[in-house]
């Protein structure tokens, strides 16, 4: 059984070029970091939760909900297989008993803050926006794009950033937690918009303060699917 089920939907995201060596400290033993032709990415990503199961059972007031997240991109070569996966930096959710959860089983790196999302579309576009609220000071990732998806074509930069199909934590220093995530290839939509407001060294910490001033890279729409996310195992 899946330790958890659900659909990712509306992912907006945005990606920033970043130098290597910043993301070093961060990286879980036994992984080494995922490149884009070359380029080093942290992703901001936002999107929703629905209808949320845990072990196959849905939890009262725990099904829906917003999770805002910056990552970046890895792999772990297992026998003759390269698996690519993320690494979370830092993942924000609106619901205190998620952070506990996914903090205490998986090592991840989960806060609680006030969350709120916008999904609004009209004839000719589609408007999705996230927003979290700081040490008080509120933050938002709006995206604006087309109504219609498209298909993500292979090896582009949006498959790359959508197809990374494990997670990886940090379990000492010699270890690391790995865990699947199983979904489809996603569909996108063309972006034409967006409005980052986010204090990255405020919400990520100093080392991400750099974020702040570059703009992202590309920016992406992705419309989800359902998920699960399978048991974790040491590596």
């Amino acid at each position: 059984m899946s330790f958890l089920n659900a659909e990712w939907r509306k992912l907006a995201i945005a990606n920033y070029e970043v130098d290597p060596t910043i993301l070093k400290s961060y990286l879980p033993p036994k992984t080494e970091l995922d490149l884009w032709n070359g380029t080093c990415y942290v992703s901001l990503v936002g999107f929703m939760f629905l209808n949320t199961k845990l072990l196959g059972f849905p939890i009262p007031f725990h099904r829906n909900f917003e999770e805002v997240n910056l990552r970046f991109y890895v792999k772990y070569r297992d026998g003759e297989t390269w698996k690519r996966g993320v690494v979370f930096i830092k993942e924000i959710v609106p619901k205190p008993a998620l952070t506990f959860v996914a903090n205490t089983v998986y090592k991840e790196h989960y806060q609680t803050m006030k969350m709120d999302h916008l999904w609004f579309e009209n004839e000719n576009k589609r408007t999705v926006k996230y927003t979290w609220k700081s040490n008080g000071v509120s933050n938002s990732f709006e995206v604006i794009a087309e109504l219609d998806t498209i298909e993500i074509t292979p090896d582009s930069e949006t498959a790359f950033i959508t197809e990374h199909y494990w997670g990886y934590t940090k379990a000492n220093e010699t270890e690391s937690f790995e865990y699947e995530v199983t979904h489809p290839k996603w569909k996108a939509y063309n972006v034409f918009a967006h409005e980052i407001n986010v204090d990255f060294g405020s919400v990520y910490g100093s080392n991400f303060d750099f974020l702040n001033h570059i703009e992202p890279t590309s920016v992406m729409l992705a419309e989800g699917s359902e998920i699960t996310v399978e048991n974790k195992r040491k590596i």
